[in-house]
């Protein structure tokens, strides 16, 4: 992953990688009080991270709203004036922070000038962000499961996202269907980040990039002339028709 394609400032914009209680975001009371919008907005940011924090250390089940409150450094009252309840900020955390994520793939993806090298760079940069920021990581892939039919509709989202960067791959032969071939691309990639993260490897995605990249381009391209795309000059890929230029038709941003 070139790191022109990563910001420092993504990293700190996934919920969990500061603490609730950071004291840069500390609310100071008396006549110089922020307005009420950017309190509530603060507070929001502190209640997302410390449930990041909370749910990745103890468990989307065992994590209390008390626990996430004090991670926070918020009362519980203040809560529930902005959700109804842990799922709902729960689904908030993982809506915000799934979003930064497919905003720095789309960005990735598109500063490159073929489908081949903007899969590699997507992969990259989701790869970086994720080990980058490893308790949104396993509360957003492993958690997301324990919140039940709701997370479930929240991950389908988001592979249906994903989807989105092969829009226009090429056709495959033997009447092979190309939206069940991009299913099975997509859900296999996710198993591979999904088994690395529970495994407690979170640090070691950036390893997959190869053969992730590999996994993505090979079938609809070969797996000779995937290694070729992937691995060969920079000049050479997108000579090939089936390597051109593709955007993602829609990823939800």
């Amino acid at each position: 992953m070139d790191p022109k394609h990563l910001r420092s400032a993504d990293l700190i914009l996934l919920p969990g990688a500061r603490t609730g209680r950071d004291p840069a975001r500390s609310i100071k009371p008396g006549p110089r009080r922020q307005p009420a919008g950017v309190v509530a907005a603060t507070q929001r940011e502190r209640l997302l991270d410390g449930l990041v924090r909370t749910v990745a250390e103890r468990g989307y089940q065992h994590a209390t709203v008390s626990d996430i409150c004090r991670a926070a450094g918020v009362t519980r009252p203040v809560f529930y004036e902005l959700f109804s309840g842990k799922e709902d900020a729960f689904l908030a955390a993982h809506r915000y922070g799934t979003g930064v994520v497919i905003r720095r793939m789309a960005a990735a993806f598109a500063a490159e000038s073929d489908w081949c090298s903007g899969i590699r760079q997507a992969l990259g940069a989701m790869l970086q962000l994720l080990a980058g920021t490893p308790s949104f990581a396993v509360m957003a892939v492993i958690e997301i499961e324990a919140v039940g039919p709701a997370g479930r509709r929240e991950r389908e989202q988001l592979l249906s996202r994903f989807r989105a960067f092969f829009a226009e791959v090429p056709q495959l032969p033997g009447g092979v269907r190309v939206q069940e071939m991009v299913d099975a691309v997509v859900g296999g990639v996710y198993s591979a980040v999904y088994r690395r993260i529970s495994s407690g490897r979170t640090d070691e995605l950036p390893d997959l990039l190869t053969v992730l990249s590999m996994f993505c381009v090979a079938p609809f391209l070969g797996p000779e002339e995937a290694a070729d795309r992937l691995g060969g000059p920079a000049r050479r890929i997108g000579e090939d028709p089936s390597c051109t230029r593709i955007d993602p038709a829609n990823t939800g941003q």
